[in-house]
């Protein structure tokens, strides 16, 4: 994880802190990068986290679904045969 502290000296525990502070708010995502800029009693604080992966989603005979993999061999027939409509 890449570290900024812009303005004052902070010390590594406070440092830790922040990073514990971002990780309980947002929910444990990957921080890859941390931006502090300290004023006085103040911190400004910007994360930067890592992307997350996105699988598509798609309806298909009124399921969303990722892929059809799971499909038995009547949904399968079912979607090879429907019509698909382009834009």
């Amino acid at each position: 994880m890449k570290i900024n502290v812009i303005g004052e000296n902070i010390s590594q525990d406070e440092i830790n802190a922040y990073i514990d502070y971002g990780r309980k708010k947002y929910h444990g995502r990957e921080i890859t990068e941390l931006s502090i800029k300290t004023d006085g009693d103040y911190a400004d604080l910007q994360f930067k986290f890592a992307d997350i992966p996105f699988d598509r989603i798609r309806r298909i005979t009124g399921y969303l679904v990722g892929t059809t993999e799971r499909f038995n061999n009547a949904k399968r027939a079912e979607e090879h045969d429907r019509i698909k409509h382009s834009v």
